[in-house]
């Protein structure tokens, strides 16, 4: 019990700590132009990360709901950014398809 417990604060300690080094290496002053870039482009690479892989495999034999979500959820995430509302928009979409077909 002693080792478990030992093993889940360990466990904490090491995936918080990345998260805080940032927090101590990036002060009140602008980032450079690139780093900026480079961060803007990771709610698209999530996005890709999410959705791309299993949407061909989600609705088999409906390829217009798979069309119709990929596109609500690319256009979406261009326009408006984020992550949240491409992601459930697009699940909406292709729920609304199907119950259309």
């Amino acid at each position: 019990m002693d080792n478990t417990i030992f093993l889940i604060f360990a466990m904490a300690g090491v995936t918080y700590i990345p998260r805080l080094i940032p927090f101590f290496l990036v002060n009140s002053n602008k980032l450079p132009k690139r780093m900026d870039a480079f961060l803007k482009c990771i709610p698209v690479a999530a996005i890709g990360a999410l959705i791309i892989p299993g949407v061909f495999n989600a609705v088999p034999g409906e390829p217009l709901a798979v069309i119709l979500g990929m596109g609500f959820a690319l256009i979406i995430g261009i326009w408006r950014g984020g992550i949240i509302i491409p992601v459930l928009g697009s699940v909406l979409t292709t729920y609304l398809v199907l119950l259309a077909s």
